[in-house]
């Protein structure tokens, strides 16, 4: 069984996508290969944006991932084409996702020594967004899971989701800190909670993750590589101990 956290326990969550494994540069060479498949109907420029607005309406519907990625394909297909996207194009689109859900999974440089250095010393958990079964199996690919004591699958971070999963777990939001490269899903709705964030920037990032870059302010901290995570931690657990 799980031990809960106690209220003197300092918990550290990472993101998965672009912050454990690389994920973004798989979708970007997906699109531009949507993008050639579709170049004899219209401009890269232009599927660009429309796939992106087809994924942006979508996302209520379908959620991220792979599944809701493809299905957006489609229809971007479908709609670019005026409906004359043939059986055989929409069947390469289908394999494009198969690909992906079979691509391996490739671990970011130091995450591993870190999870390894953090373990015995504090609760890790996973928190990621996404389709279960995805998310789910590039855990599993990517050899980490044994690191964390608690893994979270989520459909959105916000605020209440994280408040939600703070709840669960009785952890105290000054007693947790969130590690991740997205400042809309990993760090914005954290620091709204009163909980402490990381922010380790990816080299890409989904547009729709993006935001005006984020001002200093207390319970964030930048960071340029995985590897600062360690000694940040200690100063962390040391403000912890002395009750700051």
């Amino acid at each position: 069984m799980l031990r809960h956290a106690s209220a003197d326990d300092l918990v550290v969550a990472f993101d998965a996508d672009d912050t454990l494994w690389h994920n973004e540069p798989l979708f970007n060479s997906v699109q531009q290969r949507f993008a050639a498949l579709l170049a004899p109907y219209c401009s890269a420029e232009e599927i660009d944006r429309r796939l992106y607005d087809v994924e942006i309406r979508n996302l209520r519907h379908f959620g991220y991932g792979i599944k809701g990625f493809t299905l957006s394909m489609i229809e971007s297909a479908i709609e670019l084409t005026d409906g004359r996207i043939s059986g055989t194009e929409i069947g390469q689109v289908l394999e494009f996702a198969r690909e992906m859900s079979q691509a391996p999974v490739q671990v970011i440089d130091g995450v591993a020594e870190v999870l390894a250095a953090l373990a015995p010393q504090v609760r890790l958990m996973l928190i990621t967004k996404g389709d279960l079964f995805d998310q789910e199996a590039k855990l599993a690919r990517s050899g980490l899971a044994e690191w964390f004591r608690h893994i979270q699958i989520v459909s959105e971070k916000t605020p209440v989701t994280y408040r939600g999963i703070l709840r669960d777990h009785a952890i105290a939001a000054e007693r947790f800190v969130m590690i991740g490269n997205s400042p809309r899903s990993d760090i914005l709705p954290v620091l709204a909670i009163g909980g402490q964030a990381v922010y380790l920037p990816y080299h890409t990032t989904w547009a729709h993750e993006q935001t005006e870059p984020l001002r200093d302010q207390p319970g964030l901290y930048q960071l340029e590589h995985i590897r600062q995570v360690v000694p940040l931690v200690a100063a962390l657990r040391a403000d912890v101990g002395r009750g700051a």
